[in-house]
Parts: C-alpha cells; sequence; structure tokens
C-alpha cells in the first residue's frame, strides 16, 4: 500500500536553471588618517612636499596619510612660505607645483 517514490524528472536546463550568484564585491578598508600632525610628520611635510612635481590636497593625504584638513593647512603653510607656488585655484581643487629657483644670467656666463 505505501507508494514509491518516483525520481525526480531531469531538469532540462542544466547549469542554467540554477540561479546565478553574484559576486560581494571588494569593500576598501577604512582609512586611517592622522587627525593631528606630529613633529615627524611636520619635518616630513617641510622637506619633502616642495620637491613633489604636483602638489594638491588628494596626493597630500595618500601620501602622507593626514586628512583633509591638515593637508589644505599644510599646503597654506607651504605657499605662505614661498616653497610652493600654485597653478590652479579653484574652490574643489587647489594644485600647487614646487618652485623653481631662476639662476641669474650674469652667473652663467
Amino acid at each position: 500500500m505505501a507508494k514509491a517514490k518516483a525520481a525526480p524528472p531531469p531538469s532540462s536546463g542544466g547549469k542554467a536553471a540554477k540561479k546565478k550568484k553574484w559576486s560581494k564585491g571588494k569593500v576598501k578598508d577604512k582609512a586611517q588618517h592622522a587627525v593631528m600632525i606630529d613633529k615627524p610628520t611636520y619635518d616630513r611635510i617641510l622637506k619633502e612636499v616642495p620637491t613633489f612635481r604636483f602638489i594638491s590636497q588628494s596626493i597630500l593625504i595618500e601620501r602622507l596619510k593626514v586628512n583633509g584638513s591638515l593637508a589644505r593647512v599644510a599646503i597654506r603653510h607651504l605657499e605662505k612660505e614661498g616653497s610652493i607656488k600654485r597653478i590652479v585655484h579653484h574652490h574643489g581643487q587647489l594644485i600647487y607645483s614646487k618652485c623653481f629657483v631662476l639662476a641669474h644670467a650674469d652667473g652663467l656666463a
């Protein structure tokens, strides 16, 4: 009287019948940037940043691992000292370059 279990019918789709699994994607680690400048970082800013060919807020954030407001303050400080010169001034992005010291033509001859 017990019914025998019948085998399920074979699916005709093969792998296409399975639900597609989407990848989770890569999650970038949260940045741990400094919110205060210590003495070694300050010395590094004064020494290294004027040698960069292209200086912007994002470059300082990436290379020195400081937050955006500290990068802006450092750029203003270096510009006031005359270590760097402004190329583009826009409310969204400030772009600077190192100052080139030109030799006098009298001394070269």
